[in-house]
């Protein structure tokens, strides 16, 4: 057992390396960006749709072009649009997190010049519904990566790092007025299809990225002092300790309360049981808080 807990012990403080998590993040950029082309060749053009955010407007630059005769490359377009923006929001992001997420965006745009993916479906609305999954999973992997796929990315999680609240239903909302230009444009049908596929996909994002959701650690242990100063020791959250008596033990106890972003859990509670292995930890959603909350900036 305490082979075990040593070796997850070891893990946890390789994971936690800088080149190590930089590593990750490459991985994570890298493999996003190739979704996400696989995404757009296999099931967004073969539906006749556009995606959203400046992906969905590049794409709509180049039919534009299309229509006029004139050729604008989608990779060109993503590049242009992303610089400025990123440019924009780095200093209320972080320079880090911008930098990997332009090399998503880059990659996504040497993958569309350079890949050549086959359909799978004839069936539109079968890519309508592929393609909302997949750029879903795209996206999410480049944030549980620590990174985004640029564009609107940066100012959802520029503005969700300032007010502590995601706002991509927003972001779902300014690309549907975009859907309805191209609607009028292009036909309706492609507009509606385009519409469901950002539902897809912004569902998925909201389902699997919880960075902004709030957690509630109720903690019990006869070690109350040591677990509460290794947990200040590592976060910068408040915890409040009130002394107890065990209900079958009738030994001194303590509870421990205290509230974390649920991308710390894991890490809080491998502190916690550092502290005492044989802490009892219970895990709550919390769904609403009113305080002040330290947010740890993106890196």
């Amino acid at each position: 057992m305490n082979g075990i807990k040593n070796m997850a012990a070891a893990f946890h403080a390789w994971r936690k390396k800088p080149s190590v998590r930089l590593a990750i993040t490459l991985a994570a950029v890298f493999i996003s960006a190739l979704v996400q082309t696989y995404a757009i060749q296999v099931f967004v053009r073969r539906a006749g749709i556009i995606s959203g955010g400046f992906t969905g407007l590049g794409m709509l630059v180049e039919r534009l072009g299309e229509l006029k005769g004139i050729n604008i490359p989608l990779q060109a377009v993503l590049l242009l649009l992303n610089i400025p923006v990123a440019l924009l929001c780095c200093k209320g992001i972080s320079i880090r997190f911008t930098a990997v997420s332009l090399v998503q965006v880059a990659l996504t745009s040497f993958f569309l010049q350079v890949c050549s993916f086959a359909p799978i479906f004839t069936d539109e609305f079968l890519n309508v519904i592929f393609g909302g999954v997949v750029m879903g999973l795209s996206v999410v992997i480049a944030l549980r990566g620590n990174a985004s796929t640029g564009g609107t990315d940066f100012i959802a999680l520029y503005v969700s790092n300032k007010t502590g609240r995601s706002i991509w239903s927003f972001v779902f909302l300014g690309n549907a007025v975009m859907y309805c230009f191209y609607g009028s444009v292009f036909g309706w049908k492609y507009a509606g299809y385009s519409i469901i596929f950002q539902f897809i996909s912004t569902r998925m994002i909201s389902a699997f990225h919880h960075r902004y959701d709030l957690v509630t650690l109720q903690a019990t242990t006869a070690k109350g002092p040591e677990v509460v100063d290794a947990y200040i020791g590592r976060f910068r959250h408040g915890i409040s300790c009130v002394e107890a008596v065990g209900g079958y033990s009738k030994k001194k106890m303590y509870l421990l309360n205290t509230v974390i972003s649920s991308y710390e859990v894991n890490d809080a509670v491998h502190v916690m049981h550092e502290a005492d292995p044989h802490v009892i930890i219970n895990i709550l959603k919390t769904e609403q808080f009113v305080g002040r909350f330290y947010r740890a900036p993106l890196e």
